[in-house]
């Protein structure tokens, strides 16, 4: 019989082969009233009996935060019929996505049982992602969230759901409803109505202006120039978002373009005439999210 590997509670102990049938050996005493799983190193397979007790903690237990990792699966340019749809897309390194949570605060879901104070525990790069997240800690939870610039481990940043008479003190990585912030604030990761979440300047290097509040709304110019149009009670993030040299990254070959995702382009090359040069175009028009009354309900 060749050597055989006795596994119980992650113990490995190896027995040496011997000449004799397998009927001759005979387990531990201490073995015998437990179960284990056995290898058989020649025929490559697995003998399994009942299932081994959980004496060794979950990699889960010990690391909470990574138990939201889940596998992404990337269509490369194709839908359901397998056809592609997009040229330009193509197919990606595997890598598994971590679940961030854009609602800093919200009395219907269950921010408010975080706490009005977080900590940040980490700041690390998300490959899914062009800003970095960070990892927080308030209450009895742990969540991911998008990191300002200058966020670093051990800060406290806080949040808060209170309008009051008087413009708050405004500080990087706090989250304030609009009406609580003072004109001029830069802003990200901004809602769109209130509890839904930040749909709003994520990106790596994006900030917002706040311009005027009127009204009980507030208008926001966003990174493309445009204004935008939100009730003031809409969550807003103080501060720009984290990675701001992402725009000068290298790419340094063209594999890594794959990596991303992206196939090469056509190499015909045409030189470009007059049509193609920068216009002075006006800015569209004011994108809102309030539902005012139409004049036919006035009337």
């Amino acid at each position: 019989m060749s050597a055989l590997s006795v596994l119980r509670a992650g113990i490995t102990r190896n027995l040496s082969p011997c000449n004799s049938s397998h009927t001759d050996w005979t387990p531990h005493p201490a073995l015998s009233t437990c179960c284990f799983v056995l290898f058989h190193m020649c025929s490559r397979t697995l003998l399994t009996g009942l299932p081994v007790p959980a004496l060794i903690s979950s990699w889960l237990s010990r690391c909470p935060a990574e138990a939201c990792l889940v596998k992404r699966k990337r269509g490369a340019g194709r839908w359901g019929r397998g056809r592609p749809t997009v040229c330009e897309n193509g197919g990606v390194a595997s890598r598994r996505a971590r679940g961030l949570s854009f609602c800093r605060w919200s009395a219907e879901s269950e921010c408010m049982k975080c706490g009005a104070a977080w900590m940040v525990c980490s700041s690390v790069t998300h490959l899914n992602r062009s800003a970095d997240i960070a990892l927080v800690a308030g209450g009895n939870r742990k969540r991911w969230i998008v990191a300002t610039e200058n966020m670093q481990a051990g800060d406290i940043i806080l949040n808060s759901d209170h309008i009051g008479r008087m413009a708050v003190a405004p500080r990087e990585g706090d989250a304030h409803p609009l009406g609580a912030l003072p004109v001029g604030t830069l802003v990200n990761s901004v809602e769109s109505e209130p509890g839904r979440g930040a749909q709003y300047i994520r990106a790596a290097g994006t900030c917002g202006v706040l311009l005027r509040k009127v009204n009980g709304t507030a208008i926001i110019q966003l990174p493309s120039k445009r204004q935008m149009q939100v009730l003031d009670t809409c969550i807003a993030t103080v501060g720009r978002v984290s990675n701001v040299d992402h725009n000068k990254r290298v790419i340094g070959k063209a594999g890594r373009n794959r990596w991303l995702g992206k196939r090469p382009n056509s190499g015909l090359w045409q030189r470009k005439g007059g049509w193609a040069g920068r216009k002075i175009r006006p800015l569209p028009p004011m994108k809102s999210y309030v539902k005012l009354p139409s004049a036919a309900a006035q009337n």
